[in-house]
């Protein structure tokens, strides 16, 4: 079409307005579709979450019978140059950072060291 013609400045300027124009256009469009789309997507999500049923809460069953229930280590720790408060402290952060409960944890001595 314009193949063997030259065109101005201004009539190049005003091709590569309209150009862009119609990019910035399809990506409003492209935009508002996605919105939709997510909009459409948390819709479904709320409506099968409504109908589904909730877990149930396993603390607030009571043990079964004959199910004998973890108990609590009774041996005595040593604490070497250390105090109480701070050895309780120790304790919980071994338990939380292995993931073992604290009742299944036994704890022999407890020292503490000087750098």
């Amino acid at each position: 079409m314009l193949a063997e013609q030259s065109i101005s400045f201004w009539e190049a300027i005003k091709l590569s307005a309209v150009g862009m124009l119609i990019v910035m256009l399809e990506l409003a469009a492209l935009a508002v579709f996605v919105y939709l789309l997510s909009f459409i997507i948390r819709l479904f999500e709320k409506r099968k979450s409504k109908t589904a049923s909730p877990a149930p809460i396993l603390s607030s069953q009571p043990p079964a019978v004959g199910v004998p229930l973890p108990q609590a280590n009774t041996d005595k720790v040593e604490l070497i140059d250390t105090d109480e408060a701070t050895a309780a402290v120790i304790m919980a952060i071994v338990s939380d950072k292995s993931g073992i409960p604290l009742n299944r944890l036994k704890f022999e001595r407890i020292k503490k060291v000087e750098d």
